[in-house]
């Protein structure tokens, strides 16, 4: 078996090749007139043709059945997964939730799917699952898929192969590939970008160097594992962003064989490099930049995928918490584990926040005070957090379900009200 284990370098033009049975891979040539044991050869695109071979992604997949094999499609209800058109206007006023509750009825990962803000570049969801999808198989034809779990293990068992993911770990599945989501345990929740542009890459690094934020050896994909199973299954699809279901007699997850870099993979948060002030002032959040969805301007992307992990704040005679910005960018930020530090209380593991484009933020009233205070000759170890970012170059509208569900904090604008005016022009 050869091994595709190696690190994902997003992005760049490697290719990985993995096959279940010896010799599956066909050898010098894409598409033999018989494929071996039988096979059919098939290539899944995830790019145009004629795209720039260091943008180019596509894949050719050695299946037992090629994946024309199923009924028509039919509309299906889509449940609180909406589509873009029914979102509510977007809104200059500071939102955030509450964790949106588990679920109490039987309910897989598709059924468990509840929009809370879109946009042209992409759409966020988050996720409350109970149970396995045994007899369903999900594709997004729209976009790709960056799941960030909050709560519960997952499989995600790919058509190239099975991924296990656990909080303050991630996972993208390309635009078209099949997957179905298996829990590892009793519950799951967490938080789904639906990337509609360019597919998601690491950033340059620039004046950083040659390391540093998410190495690319980190990265890993999975290794061919097929199955030849039949039986009575529903292949679900998001097509123009509506779902659709159509009948399929056997697992579409039968890919013996695969070659290329169109392919789900997984990253440990816990392993980015975290670059920081080691002299003065807090930088911006772009230095904890992981994956970037690129736009057609330069330095400008659609979509930033930044996380707040453990870190050491040493900065002196700074204000080492994020200040009070406005910002050019819309960001959906959710928390994965701990606290952050930036509230004080108000945003828990499992909640959301959504600041839109020159929407002023920053610490709440608690924190302010606090980190004013602070001795910042001594070090700040921050260790028992995770939080992330979904930043956009557009405003996100929050859905109806997102501004009328009991979850939203009504109160949330209440904790800077506390802040005090400490102006005296009679002492700098």
């Amino acid at each position: 078996m050869l091994d595709s284990s190696l690190a994902y370098q997003t992005g760049m033009c490697n290719e990985f090749a993995t096959e279940a049975l010896p010799g599956a891979l066909p050898k010098g040539r894409n598409s033999p007139q018989k494929a071996p044991y039988g096979l059919y050869a098939e290539q899944l695109s995830g790019t145009a043709f004629t795209a720039p071979r260091h943008a180019n992604r596509r894949t050719w997949l050695y299946r037992i059945r090629p994946s024309t094999l199923h009924q028509p499609f039919v509309p299906i209800n889509s449940g609180r997964w909406i589509n873009r058109s029914e979102a509510g206007p977007a809104t200059p006023n500071q939102l955030r939730w509450d964790p949106l509750p588990l679920p109490t009825q039987p309910t897989d990962f598709i059924d468990g799917m509840t929009t809370m803000a879109v946009n042209s570049a992409c759409a966020v969801h988050v996720y409350a699952a109970n149970r396995s999808m045994e007899t369903r198989f999900f594709n997004d034809a729209d976009a790709e898929f960056l799941i960030v779990p909050q709560q519960g293990r997952l499989e995600l068992a790919t058509e190239m192969g099975r991924l296990q993911i656990e909080p303050q770990e991630i996972a993208v599945i390309p635009r078209g590939v099949r997957f179905q989501v298996r829990l590892m345990d009793p519950q799951a929740r967490g938080y789904v970008c639906e990337n509609f542009g360019a597919a998601l890459k690491l950033p340059d690094l620039g004046v950083i160097g040659s390391n540093g934020l998410a190495n690319p050896r980190d990265f890993s994909t999975p290794i061919a594992a097929y199955e030849d199973r039949e039986g009575d299954f529903e292949l679900v699809t998001r097509f123009q962003d509506s779902l659709w279901s159509a009948r399929i007699g056997h697992s579409p997850l039968d890919v013996v064989a695969w070659h290329g870099n169109h392919a789900p993979y997984k990253y440990d948060l816990r392993r980015f490099n975290t670059i920081g002030s080691i002299s003065y002032d807090h930088p911006d959040p772009s230095i904890f930049l992981v994956l970037q969805s690129i736009s057609d301007t330069p330095g400008v992307d659609t979509i930033d995928f930044v996380i707040f992990p453990p870190r050491v704040l040493v900065a002196q005679d700074t204000f080492r918490p994020p200040w009070y910005h406005r910002n050019i960018a819309s960001e959906f930020m959710g928390l994965i584990h701990g606290a952050y530090d930036a509230k004080a209380d108000g945003f828990v593991p499992g909640g959301a926040s959504l600041h839109n484009c020159m929407s002023a933020h920053g610490p709440d009233a608690e924190t302010f005070a606090k980190a004013s205070t602070a001795d910042t000759t001594r070090p700040d170890y921050l260790t028992e957090t995770m939080a992330f970012m979904f930043e956009s170059n557009q405003a996100f509208r929050p859905t109806n379900f997102a501004m009328e569900t009991a979850q939203l904090q009504h109160d949330y604008f209440h904790c800077w009200q506390g802040l005090k005016k400490h102006f005296n022009p009679a002492q700098a």
